[in-house]
């Protein structure tokens, strides 16, 4: 079986955005989710950016366009529990560089075993039994 991915935020925000250097980038790891090549997840975390985003910038369309593109892509949405939450506190304590989002979202990872995340967030890096992939690698 194919390996699956946890899908950051960001991935969506570039390929909806204006020009920027990784937005086909991005808009290529989409369409590879969208055929079916690879497998992604997500958290609820994630649609809470997508939505906090678009609706604090006056675009609430683009928001219902990215929350149900993400939806229909992701094979699961994982809640984040308390569970997470206190996993999150342990990771952002051993690496206070670690942004609180990224840290929910290596938790749910920790938490539903996924190991690769797809992201252009550089804190990943840094987390112990994570693999980031940047889009602009993904192969």
């Amino acid at each position: 079986m194919n390996a699956t991915y946890f899908l950051d935020a960001n991935l969506i925000m570039y390929a909806l955005g204006g020009p920027h250097p990784l937005k086909e980038s991005c808009k290529k790891v989409l369409e590879k989710i969208r055929s079916e090549e690879i497998r992604s997840v997500t958290n609820t975390e994630v649609l809470q950016e997508i939505l906090h985003r678009y609706f604090s910038i006056g675009k609430p369309d683009i928001a219902e366009i990215a929350y149900h593109g993400v939806t229909k892509l992701c094979i699961s949405i994982f809640p984040v529990t308390l569970a997470e939450t206190n996993t999150a506190l342990e990771l952002m304590k051993g690496n206070p560089s670690i942004t609180s989002r990224d840290a929910i979202h290596a938790a749910t990872m920790i938490h539903n075993d996924i190991t690769q995340i797809i992201s252009t967030d550089t804190h990943f890096d840094s987390i112990p039994g994570i693999k980031r992939i940047a889009p602009e690698g993904f192969r």
